[in-house]
């Protein structure tokens, strides 16, 4: 097998189908190995193959059934989250203390901690959903960094939907709009990660711009005298 077909999300869907499609996003958001699986793209062209106008076009015998899809694709990713988000919480830090490897770094993890502590554990709950590796990361370090389950379901049922249907139903319409659309898979899927980026680039330069304004303290131990008193 060809490794650049690991990243190829129309590879993905000839050769393991609809099936393959559902483990795929459960892995990609429960399992740490799965964080280099090409979830946004996947999502897009197993929406295009929905379309009778597309389906044979991309190597399939049959349209992928729609709704199969709208109800399935978020389920499993709501339900990896959430196997993630408890094997953080169990496993606590040690989870992360593997040596680095070619696959594992530990700035993946550093990312997703940054996502977190930056947006605050709701908002980045759903917008890590958009990010590819951090959708992966964040889960586990939510449960390892003691975001309550409770909590983290609900937020992770909004990204969860979010993501998975926002991207099915732009690739279903575009299949069945766009003449040839198989051509731009590709570059389709390239724009659609750009578009997901742009508000979590917003809120971080929101972030930066709020802590530029706000007075550095005063270091400790230092205290102003005035000049006139006796020394």
């Amino acid at each position: 097998m060809d490794l650049t077909n690991l990243l190829d999300a129309q590879w993905w869907i000839v050769t393991f189908g609809l099936i393959g499609i559902l483990a795929i996003i459960f892995a990609e958001t429960g399992l740490l190995i799965g964080f280099f699986l090409p979830g946004d793209s996947l999502l897009v062209v197993a929406g295009m193959g929905a379309s009778a106008a597309v389906a044979t076009s991309v190597g399939l015998d049959a349209p992928f059934p729609l709704a199969v899809l709208l109800i399935g694709a978020p389920f499993c990713a709501i339900v990896g989250a959430q196997v993630g988000h408890y094997i953080g919480a169990k496993t606590g830090p040690r989870l992360f203390s593997r040596p680095e490897s070619r696959l594992f770094k530990r700035e993946y993890v550093e990312k997703a901690e940054h996502y977190f502590q930056t947006f605050g554990p709701a908002k980045a709950v759903v917008l890590a959903r958009f990010i590819p590796i951090v959708r992966t990361f964040l889960n586990p370090v939510a449960g390892m960094l003691g975001m309550p389950a409770p909590k983290f379901f609900l937020w992770n049922v909004v990204g969860g939907v979010l993501w998975t249907e926002s991207l099915l139903l732009v690739g279903y319409f575009a299949g069945s709009a766009i003449p040839n659309v198989d051509r731009y898979i590709l570059p389709g899927a390239a724009v659609i990660i750009l578009l997901s980026v742009i508000p979590i680039v917003r809120e971080i330069m929101k972030g930066r711009k709020a802590s530029k304004a706000v007075p550095p303290a005063e270091p400790r131990g230092r205290h102003h005298r005035d000049p006139a008193s006796p020394m």
